[in-house]
């Protein structure tokens, strides 16, 4: 099941919240929206997320041993807050490698069990990684890994954007076809149909909540 497009918008507008309002995992400068919410449809089968977080300034080795020797996950002190995974251990989230995940943590305190929202996390800004990603899967000839470069941004450096909401409610953004807008990034029309058929084939089998962490 997805959203109604008026409950998506409420739905965005508290992760805004919490962004805002609680303490992060690693610290949070943008919020963006992409793809079927950014360019009007209604329903909304998922909602697509993306955040631009900063590296985690403290390197506390002590807090670090310390939550290893205790939990047996390594990082926590200096890849994410140690505060914040002492007051909300629920959400630390680790890698295969037994190493804190950044990105799962952030979707773990974000995300409401298995809603249908798909999380994209990276320390570049939507528009930057659009393009590192659009660059990498071209090389790979990997489309499901291209961003759908029609977002939205609703959230920067602490300042929400009451205009965005409002036209993201009345489904105001003017937005081409995702093929459209591959091409005015420099593909040709034939690779822009197939990514974006690749692309929506790959999101049409994702389930639930998911996230996607990402470093440029």
């Amino acid at each position: 099941m997805g959203f109604e497009r008026a409950e998506a918008v409420d739905r965005v507008e508290r992760l805004v919240e919490t962004v805002e309002t609680e303490p992060m995992p690693v610290p949070v400068r943008e919020l963006w929206v992409y793809g079927d919410l950014a360019i009007g449809l209604d329903p909304i089968d998922r909602l697509d997320v993306y955040l631009t977080k900063d590296i985690h300034l403290s390197n506390d080795e002590g807090a670090s041993e310390a939550y290893y020797e205790e939990h047996g996950v390594r990082g926590v002190g200096t890849a994410v807050d140690a505060e914040w995974a002492e007051t909300h251990p629920e959400y630390v989230r680790a890698n295969e490698h037994g190493h804190v995940a950044p990105e799962r943590c952030l979707a773990a305190h974000l995300l409401d069990g298995d809603e249908p929202i798909h999380l994209e996390v990276c320390n570049a800004s939507f528009e930057d990684n659009v393009t590192q990603r659009l660059r990498g899967a071209r090389m790979r000839e990997d489309y499901t890994q291209l961003l759908d470069p029609r977002g939205v941004c609703l959230w920067i450096d602490g300042t929400r954007s009451p205009e965005a909401f409002a036209k993201l409610r009345e489904s105001a953004f003017a937005m081409p076809t995702l093929s459209d807008a591959l091409e005015m990034l420099g593909m040709d029309e034939a690779e822009a149909e197939r990514a974006a058929t690749d692309l929506r084939d790959w999101r049409a089998d994702q389930v639930g909540a998911t996230v996607r962490g990402d470093v440029v």
